[in-house]
């Protein structure tokens, strides 16, 4: 019976836990990126498919989240601020990449070009520093060529590799597009 009680104790603290990183990142992602979230351009990102079943909005959430979890398991030191804002605007393309007619009009392939246009997008919006503009402008390296240079790209980078294959192959699945 104690055995029984110990495992059920173990379980519940684990999910206190559990509860109390979520709710933390949560606090981190409003206070660092409240206007990003509330603005109308990021809120449109549900009506797009980035991979699999997963929103364009879904998908930059769940790398901001990751990108805080990978500096602190790491603890690599990343600028709180830079990360969230960087990971929130990695794919700010604002277009459906998966409409054969706007592809066809396009001489590049979306992986190689949409760093140019999220940046693009993101500064007629938002002041970033130069540190948030080389995490959207190289998170797609290897594709980028050039690699990043700041540890805030590199975590974004890697948190948005580790999404996109997860997206991929299903096991992080997304509710589809939806109207607003």
């Amino acid at each position: 019976m104690d055995l029984f009680k110990n495992h059920q104790r173990r379980r519940r603290e684990r999910l206190q836990r559990l509860y109390e990183r979520h709710k933390r990142i949560h606090e981190l992602l409003r206070e660092h990126g409240e206007d990003i979230l509330k603005s109308d351009n990021f809120r449109k990102t549900r009506e797009h498919i980035q991979h699999g079943t997963m929103t364009v909005h879904n998908h930059c959430m769940d790398v901001a989240r990751y990108s805080l979890l990978i500096n602190k398991k790491l603890g690599i030191g990343c600028n709180k601020h830079d990360l969230i804002r960087g990971a929130l605007l990695h794919d700010y393309f604002l277009y459906d990449w998966h409409d054969k007619a706007y592809l066809s009009q396009r001489k590049r392939l979306h992986g190689f070009h949409h760093p140019k246009t999220a940046l693009q997008n993101a500064e007629k919006e938002y002041e970033l520093n130069d540190i948030q503009r080389e995490i959207i402008r190289k998170h797609m390296w290897p594709l980028s060529v050039v690699p990043p240079t700041c540890r805030e790209a590199w975590v974004v980078t890697a948190a948005d590799k580790y999404c996109s294959l997860l997206e991929t192959v299903g096991v992080h699945r997304g509710h589809g597009a939806r109207a607003s």
